[in-house]
């Protein structure tokens, strides 16, 4: 029996989807910001009125499942690879297909929020599988097979579809069927289709020899507890209204991105602020910084405080 309320009734109660939020720039909280100014003041009490409480992620009792909560629920939002592989070898294979599997090639598709761009020359993108490479799931085992995929970016048209590919189907049963997304099967580097309906797509494959990496779970000493797939970019495919004229950018308003946040939740970005990088020479200066560091080891010294 499920100790949560039925979805359905919670979702009734709330809202309905606001289709008129468009995508807009705002001010920063605080535009006359200084450097050495600190918080914004947004919380409405300083920072030392607030106690944390340190967590240690293996004290005896606490199951690892609170560890998994914990991390989802703070570290957002975060962005998710909406993957899609293909069962059968790698397609710049020279061995004799017949030597392979005789099965029929099956095709996978299914988003993972443990995921992000690390690198930029080569393209490189991190993704996390929570499954070992003794009992893989259909994603890391054609990965494992193959090295290839498409990694979607999921947008706010098909969310409800994507969210639809993470189902727990059984082997032989296609995500993308069950989803209603469109595989298009016109990729040049790798033979794994793109989403139709994904605004931006890239193509991609295991990046080198040591692209995959295993995990022992510190919990249970002997236990490989998942794997960090490192996937190389080889080509992008970007909608054209969304593609700047250099085609080095991807609109928002367009894009319409959507991230994971805790437990069942995903957000939207409708609102976004845009700040320059610093340069210390011109808005911050030796002078100046010398003056702030006098003034927080003052103010340190006064409270009694150490850093």
């Amino acid at each position: 029996m499920s100790r949560h309320p039925d979805f359905k009734t919670v979702e009734a109660s709330r809202p309905d989807w606001s289709a008129s939020a468009s995508f807009r720039y705002t001010k920063t909280a605080d535009p006359n910001w200084t450097p050495g100014s600190g918080a914004n003041g947004l919380s409405g009490a300083p920072a030392s009125a607030s106690q944390h409480i340190a967590i240690d992620p293996y004290e005896p009792g606490r199951p690892t499942t609170f560890n998994y909560k914990l991390l989802i629920s703070a570290i957002t939002p975060r962005p998710i690879g909406f993957v899609s592989t293909r069962s059968g070898p790698s397609s710049t294979s020279t061995s004799d297909s017949s030597s392979g599997s005789t099965g029929e090639e099956t095709f996978n598709l299914a988003p993972f929020s443990y995921f992000n761009v690390v690198n930029t020359d080569p393209p490189l993108f991190a993704l996390g599988i929570a499954s070992p490479l003794a009992a893989p799931k259909d994603t890391l085992r054609h990965l494992v097979a193959n090295g290839e995929c498409t990694v979607n970016v999921i947008s706010e048209h098909f969310v409800e579809a994507a969210n639809a590919a993470s189902v727990d189907a059984p082997p032989g049963c296609s995500e993308w069927a069950i989803s209603g997304l469109t595989p298009v099967h016109d990729c040049a580097a790798v033979s794994t289709p793109r989403a139709r309906e994904a605004v931006f797509a890239v193509e991609c494959r295991v990046y080198e020899k040591d692209g995959i990496r295993e995990f022992e779970s510190r919990a249970v000493p002997g236990k490989k507890s998942g794997c960090l797939v490192l996937l190389e970019g080889l080509r992008f495919w970007v909608r054209e209204d969304a593609l700047n004229d250099e085609r080095s950018a991807v609109a928002p308003e367009v894009l319409r991105p959507i991230s994971r946040l805790g437990g069942i939740s995903y957000g939207r970005t409708t609102e976004a602020i845009e700040l320059p990088r610093p340069v210390f020479e011109r808005d911050v200066g030796m002078e100046a910084y010398e003056k702030l560091v006098k003034g927080k080891k003052t103010a340190t010294t006064a409270s009694g405080a150490t850093e």
